[in-house]
């Protein structure tokens, strides 16, 4: 059984390494915006609580996150192991979740942290570019736009750069993570749950990182 929580900085590719993680382990893999996304799609108590901060404009508290949570582990396919994909996301939360894990009888087995430079994460998120026709994601980099610029839509793309991917937002965006965060990465070291790979190296190497770590 493996209960894991993954975090890292955006950027890092936590999430791309959590889903072929979860896949290979049979478990499932739980980020808090997919849990929010489907209870609002069936309607559950608990996203129909989340809709009304949401339909007012507000973020949705971490009380209505945390039962999210609650409500996702209790499903079946929880009971052999769950990774949890950037949440908790403060010490706040960390300790709220491990409350809930005593409560029902649960445990954390390791935290993993995905280390990055700020300049590799800049240049990573800053060369990414959408198409305004389609919402498909490019990469000036790593998965450059086809020269033929047909998009999904059949169409020509029409490239842009987001508001939230241009330098001076992801470097806010990285001090807020790091304000946030840092403490609760400290606190997961002093009890030894910490583990740190290299979130900068090539996608297949910290796959085999991890798993080495993880066994």
């Amino acid at each position: 059984m493996s209960r894991l929580v993954f975090l890292g900085p955006p950027g890092v590719g936590k999430g791309t390494q959590a889903a072929g993680l979860a896949q290979d382990l049979g478990i499932p893999h739980i980020s808090t915006g997919a849990i929010l996304r489907d209870a609002l799609e069936r309607e559950t108590p608990t996203g129909l609580e989340a809709k009304k901060f949401m339909d007012a404009g507000e973020l949705v508290p971490d009380s209505v996150v945390l039962q999210l949570v609650r409500d996702r582990l209790a499903e079946e396919d929880a009971r052999s192991g769950w990774l949890l994909d950037g949440y908790p996301r403060n010490l706040q939360q960390g300790e709220a979740l491990q409350s809930l894990l005593q409560e029902i009888g649960d445990s954390l087995d390791h935290v993993i942290y995905f280390e990055c430079a700020e300049s590799e994460l800049v240049r990573r998120l800053s060369g990414r570019r959408t198409c305004k026709t389609c919402g498909s994601t490019f990469h000036i980099e790593f998965a450059p736009v086809p020269e033929q610029g047909q998009c999904d839509a059949g169409g020509e793309c029409e490239i842009y750069q987001r508001s939230d991917d241009v330098e001076e937002a992801i470097l806010n965006r990285l001090e807020v993570y790091h304000r946030e965060t840092g403490p609760l990465v400290d606190h997961y070291r002093s009890k030894d749950q910490l583990v740190v790979l290299d979130g900068a190296a090539p996608i297949d190497e910290v796959g085999v990182a991890l798993r080495s770590a993880l066994n």
